[in-house]
């Protein structure tokens, strides 16, 4: 049977959407419904509308709580939980960074003192997310929560619920890198997933099989700049202020893309032997992560 596949731009990444069939229309109706999907999960979720329930709770922060859908509340309180799994290395009050320091653009030339780097992060505590009878509220003002390290994950699940919902059995979400997919390809073989070289992202330098899982990868080759001949990522460290260094690329298998999602930035966060210590006490994770010297970390049971 082939591949019935689409590819979209949402949630401002691409995502590529497949089930395998015979029943071509049947195929495509059922992933324009999980389109439909992910587009509905984005209005609840981003900072780029006003009339977003994110968007309310940023701009009640330290005013009221903000009633929400059962469903934000839901995904607020389990990004909590990864909160205090990692202990504060994934936060959803990431959000309230301040961006101008760390633009990440051909501009930036030298690095923030360590002074304004730390005042940056000072309104980043999970802590201060209160859960109260369905309302969310940001006790400090300021304060801004953002979906960018779970949402996509999110949105990935819902869209292989929607899909199985319409009967098919065998597919794939891949939304930029964050992948579930189920059942097998069209040739009757597992899905795969390869793994970048991060100084060579188009050099795959090992590949797994994808039985009924998710997969989340995180590098620094996604956006970086260079300051004095050395390589700044993306990913800043929530408690200095200041790009995380010794880390390459973080990939975690997970039972979900939320929980794949999720826990890739908090891991490259903790470093090589405090996130290998936590993947390998989760039931059904695992994590390769490759270190800035090109060393190649796996939790227990990868190795096995």
């Amino acid at each position: 049977m082939p591949l019935v596949q689409r590819t979209e731009i949402l949630m401002g990444n691409r995502f590529d959407i497949g089930v395998v069939s015979s029943v071509i229309e049947q195929a495509e109706q059922a992933i324009e419904k999980s389109i439909a999907e992910i587009k509905r999960i984005e209005a609840l979720l981003t900072t780029f509308s006003d009339d977003s329930q994110t968007n309310q709770i940023n701009q009640n922060a330290g005013i009221k709580p903000v009633k929400v859908d059962k469903e934000v509340y839901a995904l607020i309180e389990r990004a909590g939980r990864i909160s205090e799994l990692t202990q504060g290395a994934f936060d959803l009050s990431y959000g309230s960074l301040d961006k101008s320091l760390w633009n990440f653009d051909q501009k930036m030339t030298q690095l923030p003192s360590a002074e304004l780097a730390f005042k940056a992060v000072g309104l980043i505590d999970y802590r201060n997310i209160v859960l109260e009878e369905g309302t969310v509220f940001l006790r400090e003002k300021g304060m801004r929560i953002g979906f960018g390290g779970i949402g996509k994950g999110y949105a990935a699940d819902r869209a292989k619920q929607v899909l199985q919902a319409e009967g098919f059995e065998n597919g794939v979400v891949n939304a930029s890198g964050d992948m579930h997919a189920w059942g097998v390809k069209e040739d009757g073989k597992c899905w795969t997933v390869g793994i970048s070289n991060p100084d060579s992202p188009k050099e795959i330098i090992a590949e797994f099989d994808l039985k009924n899982a998710a997969v989340a990868t995180s590098g620094n080759y996604e956006k970086f700049v260079w300051i004095d001949g050395v390589k700044y990522s993306h990913t800043i460290h929530p408690k200095t202020g200041f790009p995380i260094r010794g880390i390459k690329s973080v990939t975690v298998f997970a039972p979900f893309a939320e929980l794949a999602d999720a826990l890739t930035t908090p891991i490259a966060v903790m470093g090589v032997e405090v996130g290998l210590d936590l993947i390998n006490q989760l039931a059904g994770v695992a994590c390769l992560m490759i270190s800035d010297e090109n060393v190649i970390y796996s939790s227990d049971s990868i190795r096995a």
